[in-house]
């Protein structure tokens, strides 16, 4: 513990002079998680398991580059002043929509590749990424970082939380508003409530659980990001993050209004590939 701030240190251990940070372990823990419970759901869904391994080692990378690319993006004109300052990620700097914009293409790409469903694939991993992201926050909450504008102590007692929490948002003598919990709880309640709701037979359509997941997350980030200091924003008048989330709110409402107007109808989530398989009989017959 910090003494002076009363602050968790951000460094969990060190080997010689390579320091290991909890945001790296708490990062790197929830998406394990998410592999081991999509490798999980996929075999039961009839899609082998070393598909979600395999197809993750081409999408973690690549969507730590997409989050970093895109912040760096809507700071352009400082990381083109400082271009050495690029690849820096340890400054800080990496936006979780930039990261899903890019893994969810290389979902695209990899299901393509291997023909399978890709709104099913969507459907399994879909809540496993959000409630990676629910501890992925944590990650932020010990690095002091993602947090919201000034409150009182008084404030944050109010809300029941822990010494420790309160204590974490103290910088420089000031208290802020605990954002990466705000986002951290949304998540976790949005994970719980789609993973009921996908397991309710001829409920959610092949889809639909990915959609589930766009808009509640869209819509508790677009409040959310409301309360932070750090964002990114679109001609000094809308934050980023918030445009992005209407969006997306708005696409994805639409999108399975849609689908649900097509016929024949959209195979529901619980058939997984099965439905995909009794297409393939009949058309060999």
């Amino acid at each position: 513990m910090n003494n002076i701030l009363g602050a968790i240190d951000p460094i969990a251990f060190s080997f010689g002079s390579l320091d290991v940070y909890w945001y790296g372990i708490i990062i790197a823990t929830g998406i394990f998680a998410a592999i081991f419970l999509s490798t999980r759901e996929a075999e039961k869904r009839g899609i082998e398991g070393d598909h979600i391994v395999d197809m993750a080692l081409w999408a973690i990378p690549l969507a730590f580059i997409g989050a970093r690319l895109y912040y760096v993006l809507f700071e352009l004109g400082y990381y083109l002043e400082h271009p050495s300052q690029i690849i820096a990620i340890w400054n800080g700097g990496i936006a979780i929509y930039g990261g899903l914009i890019a893994g969810g293409l290389t979902v695209y790409w990899y299901t393509k590749k291997k023909g399978i469903p890709i709104w099913l694939m969507l459907d399994i991993l879909a809540p496993n990424v959000l409630l990676a992201q629910a501890m992925g926050r944590w990650g932020n909450f010990m690095n002091q970082e993602a947090h919201g504008g000034e409150v009182t102590r008084t404030f944050l007692e109010n809300l029941f939380l822990p010494d420790f929490i309160i204590n974490q948002m103290e910088i420089n003598g000031v208290y802020y508003h605990p954002t990466f919990l705000y986002e951290s709880l949304w998540s976790l309640l949005g994970f719980i409530l789609i993973v009921v709701l996908r397991n309710k037979k001829h409920l959610l359509r092949q889809g639909e659980v990915a959609l589930s997941y766009v808009l509640w997350y869209s819509f508790g980030r677009f409040f959310i990001e409301g309360l932070r200091t750090d964002s990114l924003w679109l001609f000094d008048f809308i934050r980023i993050s918030q445009a992005l989330s209407l969006l997306l709110f708005v696409a994805a409402l639409s999108v399975w209004i849609y689908r649900r107007r097509d016929y024949p109808p959209v195979p529901y989530y619980l058939d997984g590939m099965n439905q995909q398989k009794k297409n393939v009989k009949t058309k060999k017959k």
